[in-house]
């Protein structure tokens, strides 16, 4: 029998073992100067049964059963992949990996994508194109080896056996023993277990307690465990995972008992504590599978936004979706009714165009997971109105004690799970009404003109538009279309437009991006999806959401942004247009947007300094292009980090700059809100006539978020760290910019003169008064050296709007805002 045991454990090390020539299979430390290339002959592979795969640069056996590894991992496609640390087991015959760590699962490699660990100590990722991918930007810190230690941390250390850098400072979704998350961090849910770029949940500490939000506009707690009040502390809150348990520490200068403990059953083989795909917060050990789910002693599975998928109702567990009919039409139907927790959808989706045919839905006996920035002493006919009369609007909470005269109105724009409060679960009386859009035989009515017109000369119309209960008089410009005698006689859609880009069929573009299944960004005008040609040219194709009835209009804009040519603009390829889908065809940006690289929270590395001066740069020319160089300027009127787009050789690009026009020219009549992003808005929003310095103000918001490695609002700050521009205003004041612009230097590796300077440029773009901002092709002689900043500027940042305003003003804007180049 003892003989058997032998043979036996012998044969399961051969079997899992690898071939002589990997030659870092298991040995546990590896040296600079070498490299591997992410193909089978340099790293062994393994193929596991739920289709995913690795291939292994080196690992390591932590028990009889259970493997660390770090490689190149894929979710299932085996066409892309993330470097990463993951754990496996050798006895469940290869079912799954778990990953623990990644550096790039927001910009995935390709097959032969090569890995470095330079003789300077920098581990470099490059894809097989040689484009730069991801670093731990390491060089010259005396590195000599790294190594995956037996509880899952990746590490480089130096010739003294000192740690220099740690996964476990940049966490993506999982902490491993030991791991802290800190005040500035976040773990970041994946989108499925298919797809593992980042998704809607995420995970934050600070002065305030432990929050978990989900993405929405704007984003929402759906967890949250807080002090009573912000403590006056040297140092940063953190939540350690050890083992046992989950600790929660709020510090202060008195005391560091904790202020919350989630106890974990202890382990007995690898641990590590995910925020999963769907919002729970779970541990997990390599030999057991799933261990404990934190919240569950506090949250009903119907508090998770996403229990039962957009407007789900979920009760008890079970999803269903709302019955709301009307004439015979059923609203929503489930996504797939194999999968109810999958979500509804709307079998007539919400149109601006139509917005006389919205109407609201009365929902009883629902609830929601969390209402926020709510109206008070509101009525419930008031509470509907402001819904009906917001296009973003697509459900209308009404609560209140005694009267529905006196209540508090929540206006959603997202619609997340909804949950069944037959059994009256809070105090309140609440009532739910979803906007849905009415059909007349079949079809959308036609638009017709809005009521609340009072009278219109000379192409200007005047409006009267009622917020919070006051009456507000404004002006929008219509613009006519010059130089252009297009009428909607005039265009056959079934033939190709002279001058413009390829024609595609919505077949085609369906089965370009396999059916719209590979998601690479959502903004306010549609969703992005990557797709590939039949000639096998890459590209990004954006499905736009609420212009239907508007071919002809569409048709004159695509010709518009077709016309418009510059290095860092954008591509436009291609549209589609037919009875029910507009869609616009991109090229493709292969390293993504501005926003996955300058973080210092995301897994992708910091970029050299050399690289951040050029898309500083790319990104003047491109607004220079669009404000002085057109026929007619065009004002972007969203620039932010999400809207700079990457090429192979990090040029960038501006993006969206033509769409923006598309959606004002046939919405401006109905917009009430200002166009762009809380933190990248530039005061006159708020006071005045919005010309092309909006954008100015915006890049130079870019710049500092550039500069400083993190976003202007970052609400995992502390409270009085949430607002960058407001935080240099403070350091300014107290004459200790200099010490951040060292310690920015520092941490970024930027050079300090050039640093400076690049500070004075942002420092004049975001002046208070926009006539006192540089024009962009100014600030591009600048950026080359032909001219200085001769201006004297104060450092004065706090014009930006503050993080706690809530945006309900109209600002009129210039006609060559809302015209694209003729």
């Amino acid at each position: 029998m003892a003989l058997y045991f032998v043979f036996l454990h012998l044969t399961l090390l051969l079997y899992f073992s690898y071939p002589t020539n990997a030659q870092y299979f298991f040995d546990p430390v590896v040296n600079v100067s070498t490299t591997w290339i992410n193909n089978p002959s340099s790293c062994p592979s393994r193929t596991f049964l739920d289709g995913s795969a690795v291939r292994i640069i080196f690992n390591r056996r932590v028990s009889f059963y259970t493997l660390l590894g770090f490689g190149f991992y894929s979710c299932g496609n085996c066409t892309s992949y993330q470097l990463s640390v993951f754990v496996y087991n050798a006895d469940t015959f290869l079912t799954f990996a778990s990953v623990i760590w990644s550096s790039n699962r927001n910009n995935l490699v390709r097959d032969n994508a090569t890995l470095e660990f330079t003789q300077e100590g920098d581990l470099i990722l490059r894809d097989v194109d040689n484009s730069f991918v991801w670093s731990t930007n390491t060089t010259n810190r005396s590195i000599v080896g790294l190594i995956v230690t037996d509880l899952g941390n990746l590490v480089l250390f130096n010739a003294n056996n000192s740690i220099v850098w740690k996964s476990s400072d940049y966490p993506t979704d999982t902490l491993v023993l030991g791991n802290k998350l800190s005040e500035g961090q976040r773990l970041i849910a994946s989108v499925s277990k298919s797809n593992s770029t980042e998704g809607l949940f995420s995970l934050f500490v600070n002065a305030k307690g432990l929050f978990a939000y989900v993405e929405s506009n704007p984003p929402v707690s759906y967890f949250e465990y807080s002090v009573s009040e912000p403590k006056k502390r040297k140092d940063p809150s953190y939540m350690i995972f050890m083992n046992g348990s989950v600790t929660l520490y709020i510090l202060n200068d008195e005391q560091n008992y904790p202020d919350c403990t989630y106890l974990v059953p202890p382990a007995s083989s690898i641990q590590f504590l995910k925020l999963d795909i769907d919002g729970h917060l779970r541990v997990f050990e390599s030999e057991k599978g799933q261990v404990a789910d934190l919240w569950q002693p506090f949250m009903d599975v119907c508090g998770y936004p996403l229990a039962c998928g957009n407007y789900g109702i979920c009760s008890l567990g079970q999803c269903t979706c709302p019955q709301l009919i009307s004439n015979g039409i059923s609203f929503f139907k489930p996504i797939d009714d194999r999968q109810p927790n999958l979500g509804c959808y709307e079998t007539t989706p919400l149109s601006c165009q139509a917005p006389q045919d919205h109407i609201l839905l009365h929902l009883e006996d629902i609830t929601y997971f969390h209402l926020t920035d709510g109206i008070n002493s509101m009525t419930l006919e008031r509470c509907k109105e402001i819904c009906l009369g917001n296009c973003s609007c697509k459900a209308a909470f009404f609560r209140y004690l005694e009267s529905e005269t006196n209540g508090e109105c929540f206006i959603q724009n997202d619609v997340f799970s909804l949950i069944d409060n037959a059994k009256n679960i809070d105090d309140y009386k609440q009532l739910v009404f979803i906007k849905v859009q009415m059909m007349t035989n079949g079809v959308h009515s036609p638009s017709k003109p809005s009521s609340n017109v009072l009278f219109q000369t000379h192409g200007i119309k005047v409006y009267i538009i009622i917020i919070a209960g006051l009456s507000i008089t404004v002006t929008s410009y219509v613009i006519w279309k010059k130089k252009r005698n297009v009428s909607d006689k005039s265009i056959n859609y079934s033939d190709q437009l002279p001058g413009m880009p390829t024609r595609f069929s919505y077949k085609d573009l369906r089965v370009a991006t396999k059916n719209f299944s590979n998601k690479l960004g959502e903004g306010g005008f549609g969703t992005v999806y990557e797709g590939t040609l039949t000639d096998g040219t890459k590209v990004a194709v954006k499905r736009l959401y609420g212009l239907r009835n508007m071919k002809s209009s569409f048709l004159v804009e695509v010709e518009t942004i077709s016309s418009i040519h510059h290095v860092n603009l954008v591509r436009l390829l291609g549209y589609c247009v037919d009875a029910s889908h507009q869609l616009l065809v991109y090229e493709y940006m292969c390293n993504g947007s501005l926003d996955n690289w300058i973080y210092s929270r995301n897994q992708n590395p910091t970029l050299d300094w050399q690289t951040r001066k050029k898309i500083i740069l790319d990104i003047a020319k491109g607004l220079t292009y669009l404000h002085e160089e057109c026929e007619q300027k065009i004002v972007h009127l969203d620039i932010k980090p999400q809207n700079i787009l990457l090429d192979n050789k990090f040029n960038a690009k501006v993006s969206d700059f033509g769409l923006s026009k598309l959606i004002d020219r046939e919405q401006s009549k109905v917009m009430t809100t200002m166009r762009g992003t809380l933190g990248y808005l530039a005061p006159e929003w708020l006071t005045s006539v919005i010309t092309e310095k909006v954008d100015v103000f915006s890049f130079g918001i870019v710049v500092i978020e550039m500069l400083c490695g993190r976003k202007n609002l970052d609400f995992s700050q502390p409270e009085e760290c949430i607002h960058l521009l407001s935080l240099l205003e403070k350091s300014a004041k107290e004459d200790q910019l200099h010490d951040m612009v060292d310690k920015i230097c520092e941490d970024l590796e930027l050079p300090r003169e050039e640093a400076v300077k690049m500070m004075k440029v942002a420092d004049w773009c975001l002046q208070n008064e926009y006539s006192e901002r540089p024009s962009m092709s100014v600030v591009v002689k600048i950026l080359e050296g032909a001219m200085d900043i001769e201006v004297d500027l104060a450092s004065k940042f706090s014009s930006a709007l503050p993080a706690s305003t809530t945006v309900v003003a109209w600002s009129p804007l210039l006609s060559s805002v809302l015209s694209g180049p003729r």
